[in-house]
């Protein structure tokens, strides 16, 4: 039941029920009995403040610490487990992953076009929180940073390799990996194909997720006056009884899929540095250097943590933002710059003409691409969800439907489409141009130090890599256990900071645990897992943005001050 506030608050600062800012103008409010925190812990131990929901802090921290034992104390025994169940989930729901994705994107596009677009997230008269500045750096270093430095050389470089080697048969079943038809020998067909595939995994896809789920927690928080977890998407279904075991299942489910997604990013950036310190400083590129790589910077994370997200993660993510695009504006200016300034419009064009084929959930004959790659990226994104969309929602309160929707889906699309352009892009020159195949043979960590060893200023630019690689790092372990608090304080978002400081550790345990109990495959099967009944989760929350945005008062003004 929702009751009309015709002006529930003209002050921003006011807090409904500890932290949650009340809605700003005309907002439907849920009538609900419920106040914020009511069902938490709250008492001092050891010096320090508590305030946690029992359940689901108690659920979630229990059988976490419980698979990390596991994990680390069978090694040899649970790395043929997550194989198993790896090949099982990609070979036989690869399809439903598919279908969800484009679910999650044609929803967010339709919503743009409709009047539902001029709703205001936290209320008709809500102003934002944050510069657009600030607001774009935070989306673009918590979204997919650590991938964009592992993949943006390795993945249009992979695809292009498969692609040019062609398809191959046995017994009636495609063995290889090439996307799609592949472009057997076709040099510009193959380089076409690779990128428009690259784009295609982080382009319209993943944001499209990310915007679905940020948007329904916005909406649930800011308008209806819920605790900010991802069990208040589910109200419109659930009513009350999203208070009860139903919700709290719903979120430790969240902070399951969160955990294992950032952990995923984690290892991959733990390996990445690894293999560039040992390529710089002849550092040993082995599990003690990635343990004591995830120990260091979990630290730097909870140190990021004590000053708060205005002085933390916003700082960290604008730093972020600088040093990548110097990175990006200086492999543009020496690497082959009219083939980048080219590219970006071809490869944009490939991509969407690409996009319905690489889209498609049924009937695919390139199973081991669609499987391997798509369906294994898009349980990934999911798993993010909770942690990017809890974090992006958090960050963008004043703005419109419309605007929040334009700017989440195209700007960061648009970022990776230039940033696979040049990264991708100058890597194949090197190959087809110069004939340079030690990027093509590196490990893929080493991707990206290899081409930048074939420019200018390799020692400077290799460890501004190896910098973004780690302040990427800190800022998705931070902003992670800033979500995962929330969820385990029952919707608070200003919970004790100890409690933060718990989960920015647990992360880092989860990411050393899987690392050392089966390496990359552990950390994929992890999110695989994960991510399928989250996708379930998902396509529920689409109907409940729809029911809560027609809810929602029209007539909110586009205009405001960034």
């Amino acid at each position: 039941m929702e009751k009309n506030s015709p002006n529930a608050n003209s002050d921003k600062d006011t807090p409904v029920s500890d932290g949650v800012p009340k809605p700003e103008g005309p907002a439907n409010l849920i009538d609900t009995d419920y106040v914020i925190g009511q069902d938490n812990l709250t008492t001092r131990r050891f010096g320090l403040d508590v305030d946690l929901h029992g359940k689901v802090f108690s659920i979630s921290a229990l059988l976490i610490l419980f698979f990390v034992f596991i994990t680390l104390a069978l090694q040899d025994q649970v790395e043929p487990v997550f194989d198993a169940v790896f090949a099982f989930l990609t070979g036989n729901m690869s399809w439903f992953f598919l279908l969800a994705a484009n679910i999650f994107v044609i929803l967010a596009i339709a919503l743009i076009f409709t009047p539902m677009g001029k709703i205001r997230i936290g209320g008709a008269h809500a102003t934002p929180d944050f510069s657009y500045m600030g607001w774009f750096a935070m989306l673009f270093a918590a979204g997919m940073g650590i991938g964009l430095m592992f993949y943006g050389v390795s993945e249009p470089l992979t695809h292009f390799g498969t692609a040019m080697s062609g398809t191959t048969m046995e017994n009636g079943v495609r063995t290889d990996w090439a996307p799609l038809g592949a472009a057997a020998g076709d040099t510009e067909a193959a380089i076409s194909l690779s990128m428009a595939t690259t784009i295609f995994h982080w382009g319209l896809h993943p944001w499209g997720i990310y915007a679905v789920v940020a948007l329904a927690l916005a909406l649930f928080s800011f308008n209806k006056g819920l605790p900010l977890t991802m069990r208040s998407i589910f109200y419109p279904i659930l009513g009350e009884r999203i208070w009860g075991w139903p919700g709290h299942l719903i979120d430790i489910l969240a902070v399951f899929a969160t955990l294992f997604g950032l952990a995923t990013s984690l290892g991959l950036g733990a390996s990445q540095a690894s293999a560039g310190l040992a390529y710089l400083f002849d550092i040993p590129n082995n599990d003690v250097t990635m343990v004591l790589l995830i120990v260091g910077i979990t630290a730097v994370a909870l140190m990021s943590v004590l000053v708060g997200v205005d002085k933390g993660v916003q700082r960290l993510s604008q730093l972020n933002m600088v040093l990548a695009f110097l990175l990006l504006a200086f492999v543009i200016a020496v690497g082959p710059t009219l083939a980048i300034a080219t590219g970006f419009f071809d490869n944009l064009g490939s991509y969407l003409s690409h996009l319905p084929a690489l889209s498609m959930p049924f009937g695919r004959e390139d199973a081991n691409f669609s499987q391997g790659w798509t369906a294994f990226y898009w349980a990934w994104w999911i798993s993010w969800s909770p942690f990017v969309g809890m974090f992006i929602a958090r960050v963008s309160r004043g703005r419109s439907v419309r605007e929040f929707l334009i700017a989440v889906l195209l700007v960061p699309s648009l970022v990776s489409v230039l940033w696979m352009t040049a990264f991708g892009g100058t890597a194949i020159d090197q190959v087809i141009t110069d004939n340079f195949q030690g990027v093509k043979d590196a490990a893929l960590e080493l991707q990206l130090f290899t081409m930048l060893g074939q420019l200018p200023l390799t020692a400077i630019t290799s460890f501004v890599g190896i910098v973004l690689v780690m302040v990427f790092f800190v800022t998705s372990s931070d902003s992670g256990s800033l979500v995962i608090d929330s969820i385990t304080a029952g919707g608070k978002i200003d919970a004790p900071k100890p409690q933060r400081m718990f989960w920015a550790i647990i992360e880092g345990a989860i990411a050393i645990a899987l690392l050392l109990g089966g390496g990359l495959a552990a950390l994929q099967t992890a999110v695989i897992t994960t991510g399928l009944p989250f996708t379930v989760v998902l396509l529920v929350a689409c109907y409940a943005i729809i029911k809560g945005l027609l809810s929602e008062p029209k007539g909110s003004k586009e205009q405001h001050p960034a």
